[in-house]
């Protein structure tokens, strides 16, 4: 029975996600990845407009995302925005451990509820 659930579950899963990308490349084009997408919530959450970004800077962008979608789900709290207006997130509890399957689909799941949240599907 568990597999039949999780089939259903992946395979609602991946029409959300469908959906959500097709939408997404629209605006963005096509090939648009995860990677792409947390950059574009990272910097939605930064909330300062577009700027060129060092490497530093871009992995900095990945973790504000990340933060933001895991909240949530209750692992991440937000708690200021420094002198330079970053955002900053308490870690509330950690991650269960994940298989790369688990991760991926939570981190999809967490990408469409955003989305949603925002209005934008």
């Amino acid at each position: 029975m568990y597999f039949c659930t999780t089939m259903v579950i992946d395979e609602a899963l991946k029409a959300e996600w469908d959906a959500l990308i097709k939408r997404l490349e629209i605006q963005f084009g096509e090939g648009i990845e995860v990677e792409g997408i947390l950059l574009l919530i990272g910097l939605q959450e930064l909330g300062q407009g577009y700027k060129k970004l060092s490497k530093d800077e871009k992995l900095d962008v990945l973790h504000i995302a990340f933060c933001a979608l895991l909240e949530p789900f209750g692992y991440y709290k937000f708690t200021e925005y420094d002198a330079d207006g970053w955002p900053h997130w308490e870690a509330v509890t950690t991650l269960p451990p994940l298989k790369p399957g688990e991760q991926k689909n939570l981190t999809k799941r967490a990408i469409i509820d955003y989305f949603k949240e925002m209005d934008e599907i």
